[in-house]
């Protein structure tokens, strides 16, 4: 029986010492433990079982930490971690005051770089590579290693395009497997395929072209091939470019042929690969879920509604309408930029135009929100998907910033519904014509109401926009909440010392605000508490204590929300806890306002 070499192996030192016919034996040992403990724990899976190989020959022939390891996005990056002095605290990833499922520069001298959005690697390294030259190190080597969906990216082609014309030592590794979450999409992804199957691309290469050395493509599960060809590319100068070819999920049958399940699959059967399943009945859709089958409903009647997204179509349940209508439906790929000015473009010429981005990756095309769309006051419609607090995927994934960003810009419109069913009224209503544009924020995972009252499609209500809620009545506190954080509040003040002295108002819209509400509640309550799953700074609670001063009002305004801190990882109520805004912090807070 063979030994464990893997529980030797602290850190790359140690790696460097086996022979390189040992190593085969430590990736499949390193393969094992990522799918034991994903297994269990959750994360992401398929992208780091697919690099398994490359992380290994990265670490055996370069001196990391010395040399710099940037890895793109990051969630494939299980391997480099265990193998950087993280192996004995691996199963505390994605948890609550456990090491973050990305890389992080605070976590370990081997990130050299915090990631966990797509296409920052090259520009990073690069960076590097510069400033590195300026020291006087010419030595030292700068590796990012960048997926074929990130790279297809365009701030990846303006790292490439400025490499070019640099003499940097840089070396930018093509992780070619033709996937991301979802599969690959466009013109790049089919030239990349052309290389691989050795068609005229090959001898014509654009890589060439911007003034790199190309090498490739190589299977990248060949760890003496990589070894030898990332030997030979440490002792050119200048900028470099390897195209490797994996398989996501390599090595587990079922990751292998379920690439888009299993990139994040939850807990599952070690040894079998089977994901356990949660029995869904009964239970209350996701928002995603709801969007995504309102848009095909709507789109069925309406034949001016288009659907953008970039790179998340099964993520966002854009796939619906992708599948039945895909004339109107379009994964750009990651291009959030792009996505924004697209919808800008089509509404020009009267598409009712649904762009549904991440809460956190529209940060990305924050210029395209402001220049393309508000300042010409196009009516594209902004499905921000994850807004709030997102649970384990952490700093980088939290939607926390769309209500002080998007506040700021003249002309939007903010909607934030309570529940489904006003997700489903703010889409049907939006696509009935606006004046403007609309963001609607909603979060991700699971609704509040029983799945019944969602399944039947086409009995919408339209909404008046800018109008507030009066959820509740009450004699001496008011509660101002927007969005579906309204749930926690509403439990919690039926569970406070005085439930009858505290009023609850609901603010779907954060922008226009309900201006007549607003002077009712500061005119009756000298004491008023907003409540947001976003940041404080900026966000709605801000708009109504900016209300108050500019009107002249006197009440005593409580903010609660996100601090003004980055907020890790943990489950969404750990997070919630955290910001003192889940159930059990409402309830005291509630129980002591009104003694």
């Amino acid at each position: 029986m063979k030994s464990n070499l893997l529980l030797n192996i602290h850190n790359p030192t140690d790696l460097r010492s086996l022979s390189e016919a040992q190593l085969p034996q430590i990736a499949q040992e390193l393969r094992q433990f990522i799918i034991d403990v994903v297994s269990v724990k959750e994360g992401h899976l398929g992208s780091s079982l697919g690099v398994i190989e490359l992380t290994i020959a990265l670490h055996y022939v370069f001196n990391t930490p010395e040399d710099q390891l940037v890895w793109d996005v990051g969630h494939q990056a299980y391997g480099h971690k265990i193998l950087t002095e993280r192996r004995e605290i691996f199963n505390t990833n994605r948890q609550i005051d456990g090491i973050s499922g990305f890389p992080k520069r605070n976590e370990s001298i081997y990130d050299t770089f915090g990631v966990g959005h797509s296409s920052t690697s090259i520009s990073a390294a690069l960076g590097m590579a510069i400033a590195s030259q300026l020291k006087g190190d010419f030595n030292k080597q700068h590796i990012a290693v960048i997926g074929d969906a990130s790279i297809a990216s365009g701030m990846a082609f303006e790292g490439l395009n400025h490499a070019g014309v640099t003499d940097a030592n840089l070396l930018v590794i093509l992780n070619d497997n033709a996937i991301g979450i979802d599969p690959s999409v466009g013109a790049l992804k089919k030239y990349l395929t052309a290389v691989k199957e050795g068609k005229n691309p090959r001898q014509n290469n654009m890589i060439k072209s911007l003034n790199f050395d190309y090498s490739g493509p190589i299977d990248g599960h060949d760890i003496p091939a990589l070894i030898k060809e990332l030997k030979r590319l440490k002792n050119i100068k200048g900028p470099k470019f390897l195209h490797i070819v994996t398989t996501k999920g390599k090595g587990l049958q079922q990751a292998e042929e379920n690439q888009v399940k299993y990139h994040a699959p939850g807990k599952f059967d070690a040894s079998t690969g089977e994901i356990h399943l949660k029995s869904e009945e009964n239970l209350p859709p996701k928002y995603q879920d709801v969007f995504g089958l309102t848009i095909l409903d709507l789109a069925r009647k309406n034949e001016k509604i288009i659907g953008i997204t970039p790179a998340m179509p099964s993520g966002s349940s854009l796939k619906f309408m992708m599948d039945e209508i895909p004339e109107r439906a379009f994964d750009v790929g990651i291009a959030e930029q792009h996505a924004v000015t697209l919808a800008a473009g089509m509404a020009t010429q009267g598409m009712i135009v649904y762009c549904n981005i991440y809460s956190t990756f529209l940060q990305r095309a924050y210029d395209q929100v402001i220049h393309d769309v508000a300042l010409q006051n196009l009516p594209v419609i902004f499905c921000l998907d994850r807004a709030g607090l997102v649970g384990e995927d952490g700093a980088t994934h939290h939607g926390v910033f769309d209500i002080a960003y998007l506040r700021a810009i003249p002309n939007i419109i903010i909607y934030a519904p309570i529940n489904e069913i006003e997700l489903q009224n703010i889409l049907y209503t939006a696509q009935l014509g606006l004046n403007h544009p609309i963001a609607i924020r909603y979060p991700r995972g699971r609704g509040v109401l029983p799945k019944w009252e969602v399944e039947n499609f086409g009995h919408y209500e339209k909404i008046n926009i800018g109008e507030g809620k009066c959820l509740k009545s009450g004699t001496k506190t008011a509660v101002l909440s927007t969005g579906t954080i309204a749930n926690n509040v509403t439990l919690a003040i039926a569970e406070s010392q005085d439930p009858e002295a505290i009023a609850h108002y609901n603010f779907s819209f954060i922008k226009p605000l309900d201006i007549k509400l607003l002077n009712d509640i500061f005119s009756n309550f000298e004491s008023i508490i907003t409540i947001e799953d976003g940041t404080i700074n900026g966000g709605f609670g801000s708009a109504v204590l900016e209300f108050g001063a500019l009107n002249n009002f006197k009440n005593k305004v409580r903010i609660l929300g996100v601090p003004d801190m980055f907020i890790e990882h943990g489950t969404v109520n750990q997070l919630q806890q955290l910001c003192n805004i889940d159930v059990k912090s409402l309830i005291n807070l509630f129980s002591n306002d009104t003694k």
